[in-house]
């Protein structure tokens, strides 16, 4: 039984109690806890004998696949620290990420080799590097065989405490990537819900307490849409295993909301979890488009965390799936974990609870009502950037004798103590003194029966300052609606101020791979709009 809030330790105690239980579930491969447990244990037995020990930093470059979890798992078995990569970096991002990282190895998917090959000599640090199969064909000398790694003899067990990190790379929407360095206990609590989302004696107060939440949980099957690497699909992952929940894993390699209704009809899914409208929508299109074609009696809870989740596709999907399936939009961010479910505001926008350590921040000092500044969170917080002082004092303030995440997401602290959330700060548009938050008027946007995306960004006005322009993408078989006609759709959503000056026309809003918008692309794209 676990004696201490290391996700390994907590794992092997789930492996332990449920043995028989699904714990993977996919197309590709499928294991129970015992078995996952054992192939974790020969997996980290092998990087061990490769020369990764505790402390030693491991990227995780793969798509969604089982081994993506089975390799997280080896890594923090060994006391090693994993990283996540985003698999759409290219050149200069991936060099700066594995640098920033220190990265002592990485697991890799083999269509990956390449890139893993040009970086290898940039990298001093770098022991060893192993290749999945993912049947690319690709050639991937240099690599170990991850499938040969498995059948490594089991050694350890090797030294953990609750104080080692993980580390969450972030990209957010501007800038390059940054490692949030997260203690298991702090993300225990902060990030997975300490055991207590799908348990009905909620939060574990002692690491023992994992061993009753697997136990006597719901022996439910929860399904990540969003990509592993993904720190709001990682979260939820956690969340489950913590209560021994089967994951089902879409391990194809690409995202087609028709194949993902057939996995949730198939695996008899329980909890699909996305991030915000680029999946929800796309989704909710092939429920409308094939009515009665999936059984879906099985699904009880469509959530979203990490994205803007707009009320009218809530709503929409909500009506496309069984009576009684509940839709839950959750917020947070990479540098304070979970902040809650949302509700929705009067102005359309999302509201969180605020309490001893959820406030609004402003000028270093808490906001008092009727001010917007940034959210931030104290107690299970992270402990800083992965070797960056200098953000990492800008982020993490003591304020008022105790150490606060100040999270980038600007919010207003309301009269009656919740906080209304605008989205994040560093794409504000200042026009005319007014602040305007692009999620809102992209929510406003996506709401027009043409508009299938979109994303707002501001472009500079010699008188103004800033004016606002939207970069929006037609619905497939929709006609072009004038401009004016779409103002006057938003009018009846926006005040006046808000109300976008132009629109771009694009085939496509570009985002992430976890669904959020491109702002880069965005503002260079609107710097040139009349």
């Amino acid at each position: 039984m676990a004696t201490q809030f290391h996700l390994a330790d907590l794992f092997e105690t789930i492996a332990a109690t449920v043995p028989e239980r699904p714990a993977i579930v996919s197309d590709a491969l499928t294991l129970t806890y015992a078995q996952l447990d054992a192939r974790t244990t020969a997996l980290a037995s092998g990087l061990a004998a490769h020369g990764v020990k505790r402390g030693d930093t491991v990227g995780l470059y793969m798509l969604n696949r089982p081994e993506h979890l089975e390799a997280f798992i080896a890594v923090i078995k060994l006391g090693a620290v994993p990283f996540n990569v985003n698999f759409r970096y290219r050149g200069d991002e991936l060099a700066y990420l594995f640098a920033n990282a220190d990265a002592a190895a990485v697991i890799h998917d083999a269509q990956f080799a390449g890139q893993v090959g040009e970086l290898r000599a940039a990298l001093p640090a770098l022991k060893v590097a192993v290749a999945v199969d993912d049947r690319s064909g690709t050639d991937c000398t240099g690599s170990l065989d991850y499938a040969r790694l498995l059948e490594t003899p089991p050694s350890g067990p090797w030294p953990r405490d609750e104080s080692d990190i993980l580390l969450t790379y972030t990209g957010g929407t501007t800038g390059m990537p940054k490692g949030v360095m997260w203690p298991h206990r702090a993300f225990f609590f902060a990030c997975a819900g300490a055991g207590g989302y799908f348990n009905p004696h909620g939060p574990a107060r002692e690491p023992g307490d994992i061993a009753d939440r697997a136990a006597n949980g719901y022996p439910a099957r929860l399904f990540p849409v969003a990509p592993l690497m993904h720190a709001a699909a990682f979260w939820a992952v956690w969340s489950a295993m913590l209560n021994g929940l089967a994951i089902v894993i879409d391990d194809s390699t690409s995202f087609d909301p028709a194949h993902i209704w057939d996995i949730v009809a198939r695996h008899r899914v329980n909890m699909v979890q996305i991030v915000g409208d680029a999946m929800a929508i796309p989704l909710r299109d092939a429920l409308r488009d094939n009515p009665g074609r999936w059984d879906l009696s099985a699904v009880g809870n469509f959530g979203s965390g990490g994205a803007v989740f707009s009320r009218h596709v809530k709503d929409d999907i909500a009506a496309l799936l069984p009576p009684g399936a509940t839709i839950t939009d959750g917020l947070g961010s990479s540098e304070t974990g979970t902040s809650g479910q949302a509700e929705a505001s009067a102005e359309g926008m999302m509201r969180l609870p605020g309490n001893d350590q959820q406030k609004v921040v402003v000028d270093g000092r808490f906001a008092v009502a009727g001010e917007t500044g940034f959210i931030a969170r104290s107690g299970n917080t992270p402990v800083g950037y992965y070797g960056d002082p200098v953000k990492s004092a800008e982020v993490f303030q003591t304020i008022a004798g105790q150490l606060w995440a100040v999270s980038g997401d600007a919010g207003r602290l309301d009269e009656d103590g919740m906080i209304t959330v605008f989205g994040r700060g560093s794409t504000c548009i200042n026009s005319g003194g007014e602040k305007i938050f692009p999620e809102e008027v992209e929510e406003a946007l996506r709401a027009h029966p043409a508009i299938l995306d979109a994303v707002v960004a501001g472009q500079p006005d010699p008188r103004w300052g800033e004016r606002v322009v939207g970069v929006v993408a037609l619905r497939e078989g929709a006609t072009e609606p004038a401009f004016d006609a779409v103002r006057e759709f938003l009018r009846e959503r926006l005040a006046g101020y808000k109300l976008p000056k132009a629109l771009i026309w694009v085939d496509a809003v570009r985002r992430s791979p976890a669904g959020k918008q491109d702002y880069r692309w965005a503002k260079d794209l609107v710097k040139a709009a009349r």
